[in-house]
């Protein structure tokens, strides 16, 4: 039977459905012009009701006339063909699908040099259907004169420009308040999604620039590795020579740790519990943003703070089945016990570290009686019990006033209605939201609850250095041990003791 060649608009309509999303379809653009090697890459969303439009400039290698042309090609390259290292392409489609992924109309324009000029070309679903041919058209698209000015002044680059973009506005007026909105919604969704997938190109020795409507996308790192009391374990490579795989764990630290504006930024685009897990990078570009990978985990609260990264070639593609939107991967056969192990390994590490409520100084000191809670265990029944032998509540129940019998009464009745299952709901749908231990207090009543503090460790015997080592691992003064000392010896003036 004989081969017909499908029709130009039945073949774009159909690759219109490969499943990307806004942001991805970006990302598949700026893959682009990071191997054109790029330093700059400008996003702009200009926003005009149906009129509206998005550019992606940058400043890489542009392209000849025939490189261009070639580019404009369905399945342009060969996927068995072999890549540059740094290459972040794979398919030949990734410019076109994502492009009408979004669009009815795609347009890029490019030069190699100011010298050799302007070269442009352009898909248009619509004039694709009323001719029913392969016409690939060598003018922009109106809306594009400004974007294509500004590709002049550069000594070269690429443009590309979507317009009549009915998946994101339609055919909505620009004085839809409504549709302007979802629209600059859709562009915040974008940058959180780029300051995520590239990161690591952006904090990179030679580092290259994104800008987003003027403004340049802040990297979003998802190990925390700046901080301090970030854990990064060790590093394995697994595989076979020519084909190995770097995998580096990571256990953020506790939101104790980290300021409200930290740990709001750390919470990623789709928050900590949907953040754990493997984040796939190839060739530092991520694919896969926190995922178990199928290896029998859940995402679950108390693992929320393993992440940790796998670097994979551009020449694993197949084994990892990496598909055309570069947003999936799994693992091969070969490799899944590994990863497992380093996954249960972090895992542990990471429930650790959440169910630490105390004090980094605390670890260190044998005796409890700085925490204001203990767990007990009863069979298999857990329970929270206010501790007796803290500093203050010890202090209460031995006084003389008369009032311990009903202090102790009063300890049991909030143990006995901790609100548990409220707290796990709030933990797991709130992101912790809930404020720290003394967040809001003012340094005076901290002041006041160290001298209180101090005051009922002597009581005990305790001496006076004694005293100051426990309070500083006592827990109950938030993180404001830098008014121990200050506090203490003002009280020692006061009273007249050296």
């Amino acid at each position: 039977f004989d081969l017909v060649a499908p029709r130009a608009d039945a073949l774009m309509e159909s690759l219109r459905a490969t499943g990307y999303s806004l942001p991805d379809a970006v990302s598949d653009i700026i893959d682009n012009s990071i191997t054109a090697g790029g330093r700059n890459i400008w996003l702009n969303f200009h926003w005009a009701g149906a009129d509206s439009w998005v550019s992606i400039l940058d400043d890489g290698r542009g392209m000849s006339e025939s490189g261009l042309i070639d580019a404009m090609r369905i399945g342009s390259r060969s996927p068995r063909e072999v890549r540059e290292p740094s290459d972040l392409g794979r398919y030949g489609l990734g410019l076109k699908t994502a492009s009408i992924s979004q669009a009815r109309s795609l347009t890029v324009a490019t030069h190699v040099s100011k010298q050799r000029g302007m070269n442009t070309r352009r898909w248009d679903l619509d004039h694709l259907a009323s001719t029913g041919d392969w016409q690939l058209l060598n003018v922009p698209a109106d809306v594009a004169a400004d974007d294509v000015q500004r590709l002049s002044q550069l000594d070269q680059g690429t443009l590309v420009v979507w317009n009549k973009l009915d998946r994101l506005v339609g055919d909505v007026g620009s004085d839809n308040a409504r549709a302007r909105r979802q629209f600059h919604d859709a562009l915040r969704a974008v940058e959180e999604h780029v300051a995520m997938i590239f990161h690591r190109f952006m904090v990179q020795r030679n580092p290259i620039s994104i800008w987003l409507n003027g403004q340049a996308v802040r990297p979003w790192d998802a190990f925390l590795a700046d901080e301090a009391a970030t854990q990064r374990l060790s590093s394995e490579t697994v595989g076979q020579p020519g084909a190995e795989i770097t995998v580096t764990p990571y256990v953020l630290p506790h939101h104790s740790r980290l300021s409200g504006e930290k740990h709001r930024a750390a919470a990623g685009p789709a928050g900590w519990n949907a953040q754990q897990g493997f984040y796939v990078y190839r060739n530092r570009r991520l694919l896969l943003p926190g995922d178990w990978l199928g290896l029998g985990f859940l995402k679950e609260e108390h693992y929320k703070l393993a992440r940790i990264r796998v670097d994979l070639p551009n020449s694993s593609d197949h084994e990892w089945d990496i598909d055309v939107r570069k947003s999936r991967a799994r693992p091969p056969l070969a490799h899944r016990d590994h990863l497992r192990r380093i996954a249960q390994a972090a895992r542990n590490r990471a429930v650790t570290v959440y169910r630490h409520r105390g004090k980094t100084i605390a670890r260190g000191v044998r005796n409890s009686s700085g925490f204001v809670w203990q767990r007990h265990v009863q069979g298999n029944r857990v329970s929270y019990v206010v501790n007796r032998n803290h500093p203050l509540v010890r202090d209460a129940l031995m006084s003389d006033s008369g009032g311990a019998r009903g202090l102790e009464q009063v300890l049991r009745l909030i143990e006995e209605y901790v609100p548990v299952q409220q707290i796990w709901v709030d933990q797991a749908e709130g992101d912790e939201s809930q404020s720290q231990p003394f967040e809001s207090a003012a340094e005076r009543e901290m002041v006041a609850m160290i001298r209180a503090l101090y005051h009922a460790l002597i009581r005990t015997g305790l001496t006076h250095q004694e005293a100051l080592k426990r309070l500083s691992a006592t827990e109950a003064i938030g993180d404001r041990f830098e008014l121990v000392e200050p506090t203490v010896e003002n009280l020692l003036r006061e009273t007249g003791v050296e």
